[in-house]
This record gives C-alpha cells, structure tokens and sequence, in this order.
C-alpha cells in the first residue's frame, strides 16, 4: 500500500477497498475519516467541496461487509417501546454552543409523545452535555448513550447493534463532517427509516449521497444547491426557534449613547483565513457607532488579545466590547444587553443565532463572501436586510442608521421569523405521515461574487503562518479525541 495521504477520492477508493479485501474494516473507516478531515480543516476548500459520491458510497460498502461479518453489540437490556415511537439520533458529538445540538433538542420538543435516542460516536471527543443536561435530565422520554472507547470497527459494530435491538420509527443522522461510522451504520439491509439533515453544508461533508435516507436542508440556499448542483432529490425543512418574545424597551434607542451591535460565534467561524477579519473589524465598528460590541461565543485568548489590541489602539474603552463567553439563550442575552443591530458572523455564517436575532425582532445586517452563498446565508433572512463585502460599506451603513430605521427593520425581521421559522412548521412536518413541502424563499439574484480576494487567499496559504495554523488545528483535533 502507498504511504502518505491519498492525493485523491478515488486513489483514497482504491486503497479503502483494497483494505475491505483483506478484512482491514477498521483501515477503511479510518482512512475515510482522516481523508475527509484534511479537506475540511483546509479553508480554501470551504463552500467549495461539498460531497463526494464516491466516499458515501464506500461508506456504504463499509457498512454491510461489517454488518454481515461481525457480531453487533448490543445491551444487556433495553427498555420496551411501550407503543410509543421511537427516534434514534446519530451524532458525533454534542456540544453546547453547537447549532445542530439546538436543532436535535427542537426536534425532540416538536416530538413529545415519543421516545428519543441520542447515539454518539464520539469520533471528534466526548460530548459536552453541559447545555443540554437539564433538558436530558427533566424529560424521561431521552436516553443519551456514547459509544464505547475502542476504534472505528468496534464503534460501529456498536452502532449497528443499538440500531438492530432499538428498532427505531425513524432515523435522523447529525453527523459531523468526517463521521465515517455514522454514515457507515445506515445501510438498507437494516430496512430503517431514515433521514439525513445536511447541516455541515459549508464543507465536504459525508452522507449527503446516501441514497436509501431523506435528505433534509435547512436553508434555501443549501436546498437549491443540493439539488441544482449536487443532483439530490432533497426537501426543504426550514430552521424553526421557540418563540422568546420581543424586548419591551424597543424604544429605548439613546442616540446619545451610540448603538448597540452584537455578533455571536465562536473562534471557527470568524479565525478564517479571509481578506477581511473579524477581530479588526470589531474596533472599526465601536469607533463609528460610539456604543458598545456584543460578543457571544468562546473566542481563543489570542483572539481576544487581537481585539483588545485593537481598542487600545483606537482609543476605544475596554468596557465597549462585552464579551460573553456561553449562554444558553442568545435570544435572550440580545433582549438583556438591549442590541440595536445583529451583525452576522464572518467569513462563516451562523444559521440558528440568525433566526434567534429575528425572533427578538433586531435587525441584521449580513455579509457577501467572496466566493460562497451557503457561507453567507443571504437567503434566510429578510430580503430587505443589509449586506456588504467591503468594510467600508459597513461602515458607512452603521454611522446612518437612526433610531426610526431600526424599528421599522426591527418590525420586519420580527415578521420574518413568523413567516418562515415559527417552532409550528417543525412540528408539522415531524409529526406528518406525509412528507410536507415548505415554500422556499428565492435566491437573491444580481450578487455577483468578486474573485480578486480568492487570489490573495490562495497566495495567503502558502505563507509559514498559515500552514503552522492549519498543522496546529489538526493536531488539536486529534489531541481532542484521544486526551478526552
């Protein structure tokens, strides 16, 4: 066998079968997962290298040659369905900031006269159930269970054997990018229904080609590029958020002390090489409004260290940017901290934090990427919402704006988010014995993407800073799993 990294799918195909051959199950899994890590842990292939046919379908192959060759592991007991339906959830990990750990739990809210499974493969590390504890703990109808320490193979005859004795109603898989077990666990000899929710869709991600699964987007820019590009019969399940109410101090806007912006994501959204950065914009935006910069998301103390660099610079008082490392609500801490304007993140945007902006009735203001719709996430929100790419604009948007601008916005995105993604639309379609097809916003057209910054960052990638980045990230992915 060749040594070093496959240079391609289908060298990675080859090398994977040959290892099937031999009975090398676990070289398989292995090599699917750390071939699909290198790509997404690369920036330049974000919103650019979305799936492969060919891995999914390897994966496939994986799945079956190990559930026909290998004692499945199943509990000493398991409690009786009762006549209630059961759903399994295959994830990776749970994390407490994570969005598709939210978009699991109102899953499970829309669904309360049945039973719900968490199965997690603990491939990318144990799962922080810190935010969600209290939801596992005060509903009786959830049972979170992890997979136990071992490798690949063991993981998934783990998997298929909880998936065998468990006999779920339905299947919903949540796995992370480079979760070759999960993907490899659904198979149709299983004779399971199942469903696929796409939401690591800014990246190469496994299992958006299986075929024997509904494949679910959450976005409609994510749904017509599945379908128009990627050729998959797909249906469009928009992103829906329990309804926190309005601020009751809409008025309260003080010219005098500035306006309010917040932005909430942690450091792998905004720690993106990209022509443009976060942490120096962050000083730009508190000199033009002369208020106060919202943060919430954990930043990395270099991070940190970046924007308050930038203020002391700038002249800017430390106490204008508030920075909220977790909170269980962003919904509510934008109400608390009496937000003014939602900035969405950049270079990569947040989906659920959008609509949670929404909801509050804030308005918010977007950012074009230069090369991906997905990473922008124009189309889920109002269409009459602000964007920009150059900082200037930005800039000059937020030094107008006036208080009367803000409640007519505010006025509009609240009505947006009970056009599109009120919780009633979730439960509908999960409780439905019919798949349910929701009206799709329309692309906005006449954005044409600039290219000139795609040359910069190329070129920015070959720099020694930007490779010791990329090295660095990926050996603390692996630190992760195996210290954890």
């Amino acid at each position: 066998m060749n040594s070093g990294n496959p240079k391609s799918v289908y060298e990675l195909v080859l090398r994977a079968d040959r290892a099937l051959a031999a009975g090398g199950i676990n070289t398989a899994l292995r090599m699917v997962h750390d071939f699909v890590e290198l790509i997404v842990t690369e920036p330049i292939c974000a919103g650019r290298v979305f799936a492969s046919k060919d891995l999914d379908h390897l994966c496939q192959r994986i799945g079956r040659q190990n559930l026909s060759s290998s004692d499945q592991a199943k509990p000493n007991s398991w409690p009786p369905k009762g006549g209630r339906n059961r759903i399994v959830y295959l994830v990776t990990r749970l994390q407490k900031s994570g969005g598709h750990s939210r978009l699991i739990l109102d899953f499970i809210k829309a669904q309360p006269g049945k039973d719900h499974i968490i199965l997690a493969t603990g491939l990318a590390g144990p799962s922080d159930l810190g935010g969600i504890a209290d939801t596992i703990k005060d509903s009786g109808n959830i049972l979170f269970l992890a997979a136990p320490r071992g490798n690949f193979q063991s993981q998934l005859s783990w998997l298929q054997g909880m998936l065998r004795v468990a006999e779920p109603d339905h299947v919903y898989l949540f796995n992370h990018h480079q979760d070759s077990v999960a993907v490899s666990s659904i198979v149709p000899e299983l004779g399971l229904k199942a469903s696929f929710c796409h939401h690591g869709d800014h990246h190469l991600c496994l299992g958006v080609h299986l075929e024997n699964v509904v494949h679910i987007d959450h976005h409609p820019a994510g749904y017509h590029h599945c379908r128009e590009e990627l050729g998959i019969d797909n249906v469009y399940l928009p992103l829906t958020f329990e309804d926190l109410g309005l601020r009751t101090d809409v008025n309260s806007f003080d010219t005098n002390a500035g306006i309010t912006t917040a932005t909430a994501a942690r450091s792998n959204k905004i720690k993106i090489p990209y022509f443009i950065s976060y942490l120096d914009i962050v000083p730009q935006i508190l000199r033009t409004t002369r208020g106060r910069h919202v943060h919430i998301g954990k930043l990395t103390p270099w991070a940190l260290h970046k924007i308050q660099s930038g203020l002391r610079k700038a002249g800017i008082a430390a106490n204008r940017f508030i920075y909220i490392e977790w909170t269980p609500s962003v919904w509510r801490t934008l109400q608390e901290q009496k937000v003014d304007i939602y900035v969405a993140s950049f270079p990569y945007g947040g989906g659920i934090t959008l609509i949670e902006a929404m909801g509050a009735g804030i308005p918010v203001i977007l950012h074009r990427h230069s090369w991906s719709r997905i990473l922008s996430g124009l189309e889920l929100a109002y269409p009459e919402a602000f964007s920009w790419r150059n900082p200037k604009n930005l800039l000059l948007y937020l030094e107008k704006i006036d208080q009367h601008q803000i409640k007519i916005e505010g006025n509009i995105s609240r009505k947006h988010y009970e056009k599109f993604h009120i919780p009633q639309l979730l439960k509908n379609y999960l409780n439905s014995t019919e798949i349910i097809k929701y009206n799709i916003p329309a692309l906005k057209l006449g954005l044409t993407w600039q290219q000139d910054e795609w040359a910069a960052l190329v070129f920015s990638q070959k720099s020694s800073s930007a490779l010791v980045y990329n090295f660095a990230y990926r050996i603390f992915l692996k630190l992760r799993v195996h210290l954890s």
